[in-house]
């Protein structure tokens, strides 16, 4: 039986991070090629170029879709669900009047979620499916499945995929799900991919997934079809493999049946029935069908391609695309059987066994958009358009010569939905509780679905997932953009073409830029500021002394027609910047950290979002919300994390308690009752005021949160020098006795009003000024004024993201996770624990501080000034104990810096004697480095310089 390709993950399922971590096509500095390698990566990001290829490729069959059919369209599966009964007509059984959770969509998702909500108990689950299970994209998908990807979350999701379809179902149904383990092969044609694949295997050895870096000589012993001329190493991984759609969907719908759910097939939804609730919020109320209406809390939207338009029926946004993915299917190659599947990511091709052939796949820069959505289309197939294909073919022959003299069987061209990000759409829409999603799967679905399937039925049981699923959560993204055409397709187009490109951890997006821009933007533009790009913001990332470098209008990489940029400033920076070893502009990081270290430097911070918590049930909200006691005197500020009910972080943020101002004000609003000034990441924005927002609702307070995000920039202005200059720009006394540290105070400065407070991000004395936008430039004027003779400079995030490790404060969502608890991290201090104040997940807390911590976040430094990055295994007195999250230089120190979460190997409890005692080792690239623990930040362990003490 063939367990064969498919376009659902044409490769399916590809490699990794968000576009925030990836360069763009033309990746690899000509200098790194090796020999042939520069046609192989020119060739496969080719924009319909015609060429001649070798037969019989070439003929008989004419690369032109406008010829018609070249091959006959068919998936290489023996079996699909199609011949198992007519689509259409009557469904397959009766709709219920009524269903505690209703999914929609009979794929992967909707199969592996209804499967993982019947096993966790909950045996009132409805799958609706317009067709046949499988019928949409999924059934022409080629199920790969890679163990290993450069997230922690993702490995551990992959893994239990893995275990589902190897282990489980054929454990509970005696089913054979049609796995095959063949084993995985990355190809490296340059130094800087093998470094990537070393990563990954360092990453591995935290998981126990076994891998194998090979030499060229190796991987031809292994793969002898495989020509290794141009290789310079691959990494094998020999328990990866292969799924087949159909029999993994069908065993999934026997389990979860025996379990109690129902499914039922040829059953379209037509509606979504949305309440609004007494206290104004929208709920599902129930989903309806050509056959019948079904009363339900909650409606799963794992409709894949038509995810868009099922959205739409509940007034909810779903922010993806749909494309043209496709793959050809060979004829028979002797000698392949048994052969592992190959990613040749340099070359954007893979070559995934298809028992005696291969289905060959990849990613273009030039897909094809499927415009309209066709709500018929079911077990359908395009024509394969073959001058967007071509490209990939060159590599393919390249990589497998005999390629060259072996024929096509068949082409599958399939839609597939792609992201943003290429990552998921999953958890609870912010538009409407109780309507849920899990779609978006960028040709992932069947690699990633058991391990999604079963962390989006924990968020429908228990109102959060048990990982950190942040990263795939639609709160990711803020509002304005999810329903912004321009932006969608821009940046989905960018993530395909990019998917196979090298994850490089100080890569930019160049689609869907300039969306949000504050007050402050042209003015740091001008003074050569390199923009990052969060949450639709352009926020300052570091300052290059070469001038302005402006982020264009995305040029498509100069595909369909769109003329490519040329000297691009803001590109060249980027792309300066792929590697991992320091980066070129490391000096001029170095100095911004130490010009705020030792003088003073102005951050704009203006991103961050700016809400106001008021009115009469305030106070009792935020003793709720907030793990740290907040209700303090006007004046006070107060960091603090929010918790969720399993005690985990869902987000850091300082509250500053107000008083009222004047109506309309940004600066100071007019408010009843109590009022709380939060402000929180910019990043991390729509994710905390949907998390506050819930728990308003659920706990049915009776205040408001405002948004004053936009209507007010933000500037930092941090050093021991900052009392000096500020003196002369505010209206106020700075002293430690007027002023002391973690206070606000509204006052003025160049004769506008501010908002001051005395906080820092980087352990140094310092003060925020919250500021009208309209005032933003005039105050930033004077202050870099006042400042110049102090040597006064601009410094960004890249500068905060150092200067914040050295000191030890947590990043939410590098360091500090929804799957980390206070207690865990460091933050115990962050808990108003002897208070009798309820908090939201101060059970969790109290109990996990009798049983004790089993995992506890370490900071590292190494003496060998080597760049790290995250992901890199921690090692204990010769055993795994835990990866690094976050790493970063630390300047003032002059040392490496990395914080990763540990355990005891023998299951213990991790005390701080157990961290004390240990000696440690942090493993890179394969290669470890001795390692010294802390347990108290490196720099100004004794907290004195925030507080003004030098």
């Amino acid at each position: 039986m063939f367990f064969a390709a498919g376009a659902k993950g044409t490769e399916e399922e590809e490699e990794e991070e968000s576009i925030r971590g990836r360069q763009g096509p033309h990746n690899i500095p000509a200098e790194e090629r090796q020999p042939g390698e520069s046609l192989v990566v020119e060739m496969s990001y080719l924009s319909r170029v015609p060429r001649r290829l070798p037969a019989p490729w070439r003929s008989p069959r004419p690369f032109s879709s406008s010829s018609g059919p070249t091959a006959k369209k068919s998936v290489p599966y023996q079996k699909t669900l199609q011949e198992e009964g007519a689509g259409g007509g009557q469904p397959s059984r009766p709709p219920p009047a009524s269903a505690q959770v209703v999914v929609v969509g009979g794929g992967s998702l909707g199969c592996q979620t209804t499967y993982h909500l019947a096993k966790m108990g909950l045996s009132d689950v409805l799958l609706l499916e317009r067709d046949r299970l499988t019928s949409g994209t999924t059934w022409h998908t080629a199920g790969l499945l890679w163990q290993l990807r450069p997230s922690d979350v993702e490995v551990e999701l992959l893994a239990h995929t893995r275990d589902v379809v190897s282990r489980d179902l054929p454990a509970e149904t005696g089913l054979h799900t049609g796995w095959v383990e063949n084993g995985g092969l990355f190809i490296a044609s340059n130094k800087q991919r093998l470094d990537e694949y070393k990563r990954l295997m360092s990453l591995g050895k935290v998981y126990g997934v076994e891998s194998h870096v090979l030499t060229p000589a190796q991987t031809k012993d292994l793969y002898p079809l495989m020509n290794v001329d141009d290789l310079y190493g691959t990494l094998y991984v020999p328990k990866d493999g292969t799924m087949d759609p159909a029999g993994t969907c069908s065993t999934l719908a026997r389990a979860a049946t025996a379990r109690g759910a129902t499914i039922i097939e040829n059953c379209p939804v037509t509606g979504i029935q949305v309440r609004t609730d007494d206290f104004g919020v929208k709920r599902v109320h129930a989903v309806e069908t050509a056959h019948g209406t079904i009363q339900t809390p909650c409606v799963v939207n794992c409709a894949g391609v038509w995810a868009r338009a099922l959205g739409r029926l509940a007034g909810v946004r779903v922010p993806l695309v749909a494309m043209h993915h496709a793959y050809v299917v060979t004829e028979r190659i002797e000698g392949i059987q048994n052969m592992p599947n190959v990613r040749d990511h340099d070359a954007s091709v893979y070559l995934r066994l298809q028992g005696d052939a291969l289905s060959v796949g990849g990613y273009e820069s030039n897909p094809i958009f499927w415009e309209e959505v066709s709500e018929k289309f079911a077990f359908g197939l395009f024509d394969l358009d073959w001058d967007v294909f071509t490209q990939h073919i060159e590599g393919a022959v390249n990589r497998v010569p005999v390629l060259e003299k072996t024929g096509i069987k068949s082409t599958v061209c399939g839609p597939e939905s792609f992201t943003a990000d290429h990552k998921p759409l999953m958890g609870e829409a912010p538009e409407v509780r109780g309507f849920f999603l899990g779609c978006g799967f960028n040709s992932a679905g069947m690699m990633l679905g058991g391990g999604c399937g079963r962390e989006l039925a924990h968020w429908i049981i228990h109102g959060r997932p048990e990982k950190d699923m942040y990263g795939y959560d639609i709160r990711r993204f803020h509002h304005s953009l999810t329903d912004n055409n321009r932006w969608m397709r821009e940046r989905s187009h960018e993530s395909y073409a990019k998917n196979y490109s090298v994850v490089f951890p100080h890569d930019e997006p160049l689609a869907g830029r300039n969306m949000r821009k504050d007050p402050l933007h042209e003015e740091l533009l001008r003074q050569g500021c390199v923009f990052q790009e969060r949450h639709g913001w352009e926020r300052p990332g570091w300052f290059n002394p070469g001038g302005a470098a402006p982020v264009l209008d995305y040029d498509y990489y100069g595909a369909y027609g769109h003329q490519r940029h040329r000297d691009y400033a803001y590109n060249r920076l980027l792309g300066d910047e792929y590697t991992f070893d320091f980066p070129p502009h490391h000096d001029i990081i170095k100095k911004e950290c130490l010009t705020c270290r030792n003088a003073l430097a102005l951050f704009d911070m203006s991103y961050f979002g700016k809400f106001y918590l008021v009115g009469p049930d305030a106070t009792k909200a935020a003793d709720w919300l907030f793990s740290a006691d907040v209700s303090k005197a006007p004046g006070s500020t107060v960091y603090t994390c929010m918790l969720n009910r399993q005690g985990g972080v869902e987000s850091d943020l300082t509250v500053s308690r107000i008083s009222p101002g004047t109506p309309g004000s940004p600066l100071a609003p007019a408010f009843e009752g109590d009022g709380y000034y939060l402000a929180i990441g910019g990043a991390v924005a729509q994710q905390n005021w949907s998390h506050i927002t819930t728990v308003l609702q659920d706990m049915k307070f009776q205040c408001k949160l405002l948004d004053c995000s936009e209507e007010l920039g933000m500037m930092s202005i941090q050093g021991p020098l900052s009392r000096a200059v500020l003196q002369e720009v505010l209206d106020t006394d700075l002293s430690n006795e007027a002023f002391p540290f973690s206070t606000h105070k509204i006052t003025t400065a160049a004769g506008c009003q501010v908002r001051a407070m005395r906080l820092s991000f980087v352990g140094e004395m310092g003060w925020e000024l919250h500021v009208p936008r309209a005032d933003c430039v005039k105050v930033y004027r004077a202050v870099m004024q006042a400042g110049a003779r102090h040597g006064i400079a601009n410094a960004g995030y890249r500068a905060i993201d150092s200067l914040s490790i050295e000191k030890g404060y947590r990043h939410w969502h590098a360091d500090l996770r929804p799957d980390d608890t206070p207690l865990e991290a460091g933050l115990a201090f962050t808990c108003k624990l002897k208070s009798s104040i309820p908090f939201l997940g101060r059970e969790a807390v109290e109990a996990q501080k009798a049983k004790g911590i089993f995992r506890r976040l370490v900071c590292f430094t190494t003496e060998e000034k080597v760049p790290m990055f995250g992901l890199e295994a921690v090692w204990r007195d010769g055993k795994v104990v835990g990866h690094i999250r976050r790493a970063d230089f630390g300047f003032a120190i002059d040392k490496t810096i990395a914080y990763g979460y540990i355990r005891d190997p023998a299951g213990g409890p991790v005390s701080l004697d157990f961290v004390k005692s240990g000696t440690y080792q942090l493993e890179r690239m394969g290669v470890t480095f001795p390692a010294r623990a802390h347990t108290k930040s490196p720099f100004d362990p004794d907290n004195k310089r925030v507080k003004g003490f030098y």
